[in-house]
């Protein structure tokens, strides 16, 4: 398998490209622990997080955000303390900012799946990039994306961090052309598809 070239190094990170990134996302729960672990991921890589992931779940009640919305200070400490996950406490109040914001968007009336999947329209985003140099960091959908977030309350939230969630949760596939995942990410997405052209707009296409 010619996989996209960012997965290799470990056995976990292969597995997490063959099985999980890029496949459409539409829990709003499991949305939420992909945000939160995305924003863990600032300043560090990806292959980081994912070694923690377990350890994360575990300190953060399986990500409920009812859970997590009621932490007092004691649970900051606890978490600070823990070796399991990365000990920033911005980061950690991060999380917990995270799930207050999530609970409100909710009970407002607006599911947090729904949230997030509007700004690609419903649909997945098709790419057809041929290397890694060719795939944007941000784009106009997750500079959007990220000022809505922030507006309602969330913290590491940036456009580079959305964008990396947009990818991983499949709201655009951005497997390389070349790695048998593109197409079968594709295949999950509809039969009517968009594009993302380089200045983050887009166009219609059929699959």
């Amino acid at each position: 398998m010619e996989r996209c070239p960012w997965s290799e190094g470990f056995e976990q990170y292969r597995q997490y490209h063959d099985e999980e990134w890029g496949v459409p996302l539409r829990d709003s729960r499991a949305l939420f622990e992909l945000l939160m672990l995305e924003g863990a991921q600032a300043g560090l890589s990806w292959s980081t997080i994912l070694k923690k992931r377990d350890n994360y779940r575990k300190a953060f009640d399986g990500f409920d955000p009812v859970r997590i919305a009621a932490y007092g200070e004691a649970d900051v400490e606890r978490l600070m303390a823990d070796a399991g996950i990365v000990r920033n406490r911005l980061k950690v109040n991060g999380v917990i900012k995270g799930a207050r914001a999530y609970l409100a968007m909710e009970a407002a009336g607006t599911r947090f799946a729904d949230f997030v999947w509007q700004f690609v329209g419903g649909e997945p985003l098709q790419n057809q990039w041929k290397t890694l140099s060719e795939v944007p960091a941000s784009t106009a959908v997750s500079d959007a994306m990220s000022k809505a977030l922030k507006k309602a309350g969330f913290t590491f939230v940036g456009s580079t961090i959305c964008y990396s969630f947009m990818q991983a949760a499949g709201l655009i596939n951005d497997h390389l052309v070349a790695c048998p995942r593109h197409k079968a990410v594709k295949a999950l997405g509809g039969k009517a598809a968009h594009a993302l052209t380089k200045d983050g707009q887009k166009s219609r296409k059929r699959a």
